[in-house]
């Protein structure tokens, strides 16, 4: 793999890290303002609304100007937006931080894909881009429980901090290690939107969507769930933290090298399980060594599909590829503020702590079902080109009556 993939993992690094954070001090900050859980998760569904936006916005943007420098000028909005949070005197401006953060999130990842993708050659762009968010789930394994018991220790308002320092060394490796890419020939907005026009497009986005907030619906409230329903303490959440990226990074290999075997399969099998584990997650949060299992399972599951459907939109979008990639990061965000707002919702109504595990199960169900429509609409498709295209149908003849005599 090119070296440059370790420079855009390091900025999927820092990314990941202040997108996950959150949720391990959601109790912190809530004491800290005086605000309820349900409020707090705000932060994860605010960050999320900033990505659906920002993903379409900032590509449009950065249309004109080179990719590598593109990448490099959302790396400075992604500190921008962290020092906010770290300084903010109210949570209105804390929720503003994020949102400034957030609107990097799904262009550097959407425009990344595509630099990921063209790096190598055709029977590897799935591992390339898995290689890329590599950065996303290493985070959850070092950098998100690393922050939260810094958040625990010395407030969370350091962990931010260091948030932007790890945004500042993303930045320095993209100019460092990416190679110049100048703005791509015809790249044109009008034709970035013809993608869309493709319903498989639109529905490997809903995929993404339903999916992957399959996940967020429970991970979004995993530190009240386990400190109030499983019995850990509130340090354990930071080892809890790790056994979710754990599962993240594993995922991720496995989704990124099946899917450039057997995307579709893949999907199957991660979509069906992760509904399944999700809503077994009702009955071991109970349990504290069930729980950390299904915590494990969650993660491994969950981001098992994300090579394969950012690469299933890469194909399907194929001549117009940028737009339709962020935008795609973008639905994965979609899904997590969809989940959160949920899983909140549910909570708020007096279900309890386990009650957003039925709502990601639900979600990943969807998505299933989804993903066996998409595979029927694309069998029908082949179906009809192959028959159209096939010398040995012959046209039908003329009408030729023969006489008949009396």
């Amino acid at each position: 793999m090119p070296l440059a993939l370790l420079a855009l993992a390091i900025g999927a690094f820092g990314i990941g890290t202040t997108e996950f954070v959150v949720m391990g001090l959601l109790p912190e900050i809530a004491d800290d303002y005086g605000v309820s859980i349900p409020t707090a998760g705000l932060l994860v569904t605010g960050y999320a609304v900033g990505v659906v936006v920002g993903a379409p916005l900032m590509t449009v943007l950065g249309n004109r100007i080179g990719r590598k420098t593109m990448l490099m000028a959302l790396m400075g909005l992604f500190v921008v937006g962290n020092l906010v949070s770290a300084l903010a005197p109210t949570f209105g401006v804390m929720l503003a931080g994020r949102i400034v953060a957030s609107l990097a999130h799904g262009a550097f990842f959407g425009i990344g894909s595509v630099v990921a993708a063209g790096l190598v050659a055709p029977d590897r762009k799935a591992g390339a881009i898995a290689t890329m968010f590599t950065g996303l789930t290493v985070a959850n394994i070092v950098g998100v429980p690393l922050g939260t018991f810094i958040g625990q220790a010395a407030g969370w308002r350091v962990t931010f901090a260091g948030v932007a320092a790890l945004g500042v060394i993303g930045l320095l490796g993209i100019a460092r290690l990416v190679p110049a890419m100048p703005r791509p020939e015809g790249a044109h907005l009008r034709r970035e939107l013809t993608a869309f026009r493709n319903p498989q497009v639109l529905l490997a986005m809903a995929m993404t969507v339903l999916g992957f907030g399959g996940v967020f619906a429970a991970i979004t409230y995993i530190a009240p769930m386990m400190t109030h329903t499983a019995g850990y303490s509130d340090g354990a959440v930071t080892w809890l933290l790790v056994l979710f990226g754990v599962g993240m990074f594993m995922g991720n290999l496995l989704g990124g090298r099946f899917a450039d075997r057997r995307l579709m399969p893949m999907l199957y099998v991660t979509l069906g399980g992760l509904a399944v584990v999700l809503a077994l997650f009702t009955v071991t949060a109970h349990n504290r060594i069930l729980a950390a299992v299904t915590i494990l399972l969650v993660g491994a599951l969950g981001f098992a599909t994300v090579p394969p459907l950012q690469k299933r939109v890469l194909d399907q979008a194929h001549g117009a590829p940028t737009l339709a990639s962020a935008v795609n990061i973008g639905a994965f965000n979609l899904g997590n503020a969809l989940a959160a707002w949920l899983g909140g919702m549910v909570i708020s109504a007096g279900f309890g702590y386990t009650a957003p595990n039925w709502v990601g199960a639900v979600l990943a169900g969807a998505a299933l079902v989804l993903a066996f429509w998409s595979a029927a609409l694309e069998r029908r498709t082949s179906a009809r080109e192959t028959e159209a295209a096939d010398p040995a149908v012959v046209p039908p003849t003329a009408d030729v009556r023969i006489p008949v005599h009396h």
